[in-house]
């Protein structure tokens, strides 16, 4: 292979990767992360995107003992590791790809919109709206008050009660 036909092949995967939809989760404990997740992966194996999935450990609040801190610090970071490798596995199975991992320290909401700063390639945000009548959620809330006019990518609200069935029927 010549080095200009080595350019253009390394051109033609950069182009790919930069044009390449990348539709981020935030994972947490919800009642409709799950749905969210969903959604992204049908979207992605339908577009040809990818997923990527974003957990925040909360910062340790013991500061008494700085080893009890960095333990406790530790133990959250592989509780986040173990999660994001379990929903990788989901991940692969509806969208075909593996995942892009995050897992930042932090608020949640700080530490998302830092992320999509950092990260262009980043194109879409997923979230799902609660279910309950408390309102859509603490994340939603907070995006759709203060932050969404700052976000340069569009943010997809689901409804957080979709089925399977119905999330394959709109995807």
């Amino acid at each position: 292979m010549s080095a200009d036909t080595e350019n253009s092949a390394a051109s033609v995967g950069e182009e790919k990767a930069e044009s390449e939809r990348i539709m981020l989760v935030v994972v947490d404990d919800s009642k409709e992360m799950p749905v969210a997740l969903h959604f992204a992966c049908r979207r992605a194996r339908n577009t040809g995107g990818r997923v990527a999935l974003m957990t925040v450990i909360k910062p340790a609040d013991f500061q008494h003992w700085a080893s009890v801190g960095d333990l406790m610090r530790r133990e959250a970071r592989e509780e986040g590791e173990q999660l994001l490798q379990r929903l990788s596995a989901e991940v692969l199975e509806w969208s075909g790809r593996y995942p892009i991992l995050y897992i930042r320290e932090g608020d949640t909401r700080e530490e998302l919109m830092a992320l999509l700063d950092e990260e262009p390639s980043i194109s879409i945000l997923v979230l799902a709206a609660s279910a309950g009548s408390s309102g859509p959620g603490p994340l939603i809330s907070y995006l759709l008050s203060k932050k969404a006019r700052e976000t340069r990518i569009p943010i997809t609200i689901v409804p957080g009660n979709l089925s399977d069935e119905e999330i394959l029927e709109i995807t």
